[in-house]
């Protein structure tokens, strides 16, 4: 039997090494393409031979739902089979990858030998019309439900905009803790192309909700957990920064759930 080629697209360099180091030492597969964006993967699938592209959902310059439509769009000599990685498994986002054709969709984080699993499953098949599936569905519906809860007792209310960009982006960072660096670059674009936005107003309804948040909701809270991210001027944390804390609180719960 022949090797699966792999084909690997995520801008985390450390992530694509992960990956190319395990792949590589599975007898199953071979490694041959990496790149870190979705228009040198467009490129390159053009000239490459491969039966599974690894497509991470947020990408610079294209991100993998622009593959997706890429994809579907233009005739390959081989078109090849495709597993998206998110670390946001809104529905909204899973149909749209459904509708687009992909072949499987993984929540970061995930074990290996699962993705290898099923990408052997993936090889195998004769039709792309396979049901997507999510990699612990439960444990992101229990990290929602957590996430909701504490920006509620933050005082934030469930009407606002700004409470469900916030949950959103929180939900990610949690998951893959590098976002909370490129907040402007990928989370803002991420989340306004998802709820059919533009960044400017993302960023204003997340603004709006903390300063709320900040002038109605309980002191003692509000300190106990922003107490030493504040900005002094303003004397209210960034959005980024209400973003990193809760992101940090719940990923140390787990981490501490786990020991």
């Amino acid at each position: 039997m022949n090797p699966v080629k792999l084909g690997i697209a995520d801008d985390n360099l450390e992530f694509c090494m992960l990956l190319q180091d395990y792949f590589q030492n599975q007898p199953e597969f071979e490694v041959v393409l990496i790149v870190h964006n979705g228009n040198d993967l467009i490129k390159a699938m053009r000239n490459t031979d491969l039966d599974i592209v690894l497509l991470d959902m947020i990408m610079p310059e294209l991100d993998g739902l622009g593959v997706l439509k890429w994809l579907r769009e233009h005739r390959l000599a081989k078109k090849p089979k495709v597993v998206i990685f998110s670390a946001f498994a809104k529905e909204e986002v899973a149909r749209q990858a459904v509708e687009l054709g992909v072949d499987y969709y993984i929540l970061k984080p995930f074990d290996l030998k699962v993705l290898k699993q099923r990408i052997l499953e993936i090889a195998s098949y004769t039709s792309s019309s396979q049901v997507v599936k999510l990699i612990n569905k439960q444990q992101y519906q229990d990290l929602e439900k957590e996430v909701s809860h504490i920006i509620r007792t933050l005082g934030i209310p469930p009407h606002f905009k700004g409470y469900s960009y916030l949950e959103a982006a929180i939900i990610m960072t949690v998951q893959e803790p590098g976002l909370i660096n490129e907040v402007t670059t990928k989370l803002y674009p991420f989340i306004a192309r998802h709820f059919q936005t533009s960044e400017q107003r993302v960023e204003r309804a997340m603004r709006f909700a903390i300063e709320t948040a900040w002038n109605k909701g309980t002191v003692q809270i509000l300190h106990d957990l922003f107490g030493y991210c504040i900005d002094d001027q303003k004397g209210k944390p960034t959005n980024a920064s209400f973003i990193a804390k809760i992101s940090d609180k719940i990923r140390l719960e787990y981490n501490t759930r786990a020991v």
